[in-house]
């Protein structure tokens, strides 16, 4: 079996993925303080949500 390396477009759909799943967790995140009054889960969702999106840690990249 012969693995090759994924194309341009595979690259840019999970990017997109990404930054999809962190706009939610942040938008959880501040529901979460606002709404329910439950600050440490809040920012640990909008932590999340910056390390995973955009210019965040990216666990695909060593």
């Amino acid at each position: 079996m012969m693995l090759r390396a994924p194309s341009r477009g595979q690259w840019r759909a999970m990017a997109t993925l990404l930054w999809i799943i962190a706009v939610v967790l942040v938008i959880a995140g501040i529901y979460v303080i606002l709404a329910r009054r439950d600050i440490l889960w809040g920012i640990v969702l909008i932590v999340l949500g910056f390390l995973i999106g955009p210019g965040g840690v990216s666990i695909f990249n060593p």
